[in-house]
């Protein structure tokens, strides 16, 4: 089964979701960003989700994690959560 690694940074508008992903295109650090804008627990693990199988996390998640790019930043992705922008950090 395939599984991915990925972190994420989650927001409540599609707007600042837009913003934070252009600070990190222009070289700010995605862990430093999400321990300070995502509101996610894992913020504070710079928004390390670990690793997961298909199905683990709610649909427009995996429709990302496992079929978009490995080490580019993915979103805005809205969810009923709210805004995120994902990492895919590995996929095997």
């Amino acid at each position: 089964m395939t599984k991915a690694s990925a972190r994420h940074i989650l927001v409540n508008s599609e707007e600042k979701c837009k913003e934070l992903k252009a600070e990190i295109e222009g070289g700010r650090d995605f862990a430093e960003v999400a321990r300070e804008h995502s509101s996610c627990p894992s913020g504070k693990q710079g928004g390390e989700l670990g690793t997961f199988g298909p199905g683990q996390m709610v649909p427009e998640f995996d429709k990302v994690v496992f079929e978009g790019d490995v080490g580019k930043v993915h979103g805005p992705v809205k969810t009923q959560f709210g805004y995120h922008l994902l990492e895919i950090t590995d996929r095997s």
